[in-house]
């Protein structure tokens, strides 16, 4: 049997995330029971329905206009890739996923990042990422620390 090439599928999965934003395209790079879980504020969804509702309302249709990403590593395995990458993005809409509970700052946040994500043949089976020192990024007002 050929090996697949799990970067170009990961890289489609991605660019229909992140560029041309397609749900039902992104959903087909899946298993039929996928799940993605985003560290540290636990969203994402479990099976079909609720990760396609989660891309649709709070994921792919919330993102701002310039968001991307970075590469800065990758690793292979023979069913998953790891990759570092940095997000780049100004902070213009409400981002739950990411930022539950903070308005838009408007501030340009660029934050380091983790995805792992496995695959069952030619689908992506699940993925976890972490971003998790966004928050102070993103705080508005930033709190002062208090005189003592």
């Amino acid at each position: 049997m050929a090996s697949l090439d799990l970067v170009a599928l990961w890289e489609a999965h991605c660019r229909y995330e992140f560029e041309t934003r397609d749900v039902d395209a992104t959903m087909a790079t899946m298993v039929a029971e996928p799940y993605v879980n985003h560290i540290p504020t636990m969203t994402g969804g479990v099976g079909h329905d609720q990760l396609k509702r989660f891309y649709k309302y709070h994921f792919i249709g919330v993102n701002p206009p310039d968001f991307r990403l970075t590469p800065v590593s990758r690793t292979v395995g023979t069913d998953c890739v790891a990759d570092e990458f940095i997000v780049h993005f100004t902070h213009t809409t409400e981002i739950d996923w990411l930022l539950p509970g903070v308005p838009p700052t408007g501030r340009v946040v660029e934050i380091p990042t983790v995805g792992i994500v496995k695959f069952e043949g030619d689908k992506l089976v699940h993925e976890f990422r972490s971003a998790c020192s966004i928050l102070p990024a993103c705080r508005s007002p930033v709190r002062k620390p208090r005189a003592r």
